[in-house]
């Protein structure tokens, strides 16, 4: 089941993954439920917006990138077991509709956890760019890894 433990990972380490299309429905959808600010929602205000145009939520482009992580994470056969959080999130710019995203993380600590003997922390740099290689959105984040029995 998994192939991927702890000790596997290495620091310095990148991969890049991940294919995601952003839509204009998509972007209303998530708006609508969980971030309404109107130029998220309207095109015409989101004109007027320092954005130049409707635009994914901050919030939805962290969604997208957790989707493109986890199936990454699940195809690699990663021993993930959680995370304890996220150190640092940056949106650095809009992600707008027809954009199309991908992923590059890159190992920057790990270490065994002081609690739990069975399992290590992974903390990775995470850069999401559009398909123009713009830097979408950046975030550091922790993630608890199973151990390699002995």
């Amino acid at each position: 089941m998994f192939k991927k433990f702890f000790e596997d990972f290495e620091i310095g380490s990148s991969e890049t993954f991940g294919r995601y299309e952003v839509s204009r429905e998509e972007i209303i959808e998530f708006a609508s439920k969980y971030d309404p600010q109107p130029f998220h929602l309207n095109d015409e205000i989101a004109k007027m917006s320092p954005m130049g145009g409707l635009c994914a939520s901050g919030w939805h482009t962290c969604s997208m990138t957790m989707r493109m992580m986890v199936d990454h994470l699940m195809q690699a056969g990663v021993a993930g077991v959680g995370s304890p959080g996220v150190d640092e999130i940056r949106w650095k710019t809009p992600c707008f509709p027809g954009d199309v995203l991908s992923v590059t993380s890159e190992c920057i600590e790990t270490r065994p956890s002081q609690s739990r003997a069975n399992v290590g922390l992974v903390k990775s740099r995470h850069t999401v760019a559009n398909q123009n290689g713009d830097t979408v959105m950046t975030m550091v984040s922790n993630v608890m890894i199973l151990r390699r029995q002995s």
